[in-house]
């Protein structure tokens, strides 16, 4: 099978696309045939060394498409199901992917597998965000950096719905246009505007709740200076670097913030509570309360360009590799 592997961390011309031996199911596992596979910053780091992986590698934690092949002790799944996983294992650049039960789930009629491929990671981290990490109730001020993303344009639309204000931080005119649309009260462009002094302006010198912050480096101390006394900095991505290393007494100093860093495997790390993440995500996506637009497409051998279009921001949305 063809399959995207990295001999060494870099850049994206690290990327090549190989053939190597399809894989099998283990006892506990399944084999899925691609349709589609999901593009996510996680991958990027892995490529570049930030979050380290045993090289060399496949690269890629979601994908979605047919069950090709079943282990013996498999007992929810049968060949001809349509199912997907969005936390691994490692390798999902590739035509097939062997995957253990308990990281796959079922994919609803209602949702395509190109949807499917583009939403689930993305559409599960927004739902543990918003409903776990800080659960946003009526009248929260959430803050949402790069709004117009993958990740961001479902915290938009489902922490509207349940109840919060809204502050979309977007890199251009059209990105903002884009979060207005579905459904951000205020938009702050970071290439032109202070966006701390702006949302004190928006909540009357208060300052937000909440600041989900994918965004890492670039907006750290913006994160930490919009926050209200006893608001909550979650930082759950890289885009422009980590985070910095900072003294606790720096939470103190600003109100007695909360920090966390979550993560997705940790939200979902059980069969349970993976199925029940995916299962509110699949409803909100029923119900239109999200609706996610069809992904950017790039054909499998073209993953270098779709990291570095992913990279260098000129993307919204989600993007996905389709097997040729």
């Amino acid at each position: 099978m063809k399959a995207i592997r990295i001999a060494a961390a870099g850049g994206p011309d690290v990327l090549g696309l190989e053939d190597v031996e399809r894989p099998a199911p283990g006892p506990n596992g399944i084999l899925i045939r691609h349709t589609a596979i999901g593009v996510n910053f996680i991958d990027t780091y892995h490529r570049t060394g930030l979050y380290p992986v045993p090289l060399p590698t496949g690269l890629g934690l979601e994908g979605a498409g047919v069950v090709e092949a079943v282990g013996e002790s498999v007992t929810r799944f049968a060949v001809g199901d349509r199912a997907g996983f969005c936390s691994g294992p490692l390798g999902a650049y590739a035509e097939f992917h062997a995957v253990p039960e308990s990281r796959a789930v079922k994919l609803p009629a209602g949702v395509s597998d190109d949807i499917a491929a583009a939403a689930m990671l993305k559409g599960m981290t927004a739902r543990y965000l918003l409903k776990r990490t800080f659960p946003v109730a009526e009248g929260d001020v959430a803050v949402v950096h790069a709004a117009a993303g993958g990740v961001g344009q479902i915290l938009v639309q489902w922490g509207r719905a349940l109840g919060a204000t809204i502050v979309a931080v977007v890199g251009s005119a059209q990105k903002g246009e884009i979060a207005r649309a579905l459904g951000a009260h205020h938009i702050i462009e970071s290439s032109r505007e202070n966006i701390a002094a702006r949302v004190r302006e928006i909540t009357g010198g208060d300052g937000a709740h909440v600041s989900y912050d994918g965004v890492g480096k670039d907006t750290f101390q913006a994160s930490l200076d919009c926050l209200r006394p006893l608001g909550m900095f979650v930082s759950y991505g890289n885009a422009s670097g980590a985070a910095p290393a900072f003294e606790p007494g720096l939470l103190s100093a600003k109100g007695s913030l909360f920090f966390t860093r979550p993560t997705l495997m940790t939200y979902t790390r059980t069969p349970v509570l993976l199925q029940e993440t995916a299962d509110d995500l699949f409803d909100a996506l029923a119900s239109g309360i999200v609706k996610i637009a069809p992904p950017t497409r790039y054909a499998l051998e073209d993953a270098r360009r779709a990291h570095e279009d992913l990279e260098g921001r000129r993307t919204t949305g989600s993007l996905v590799l389709v097997p040729t």
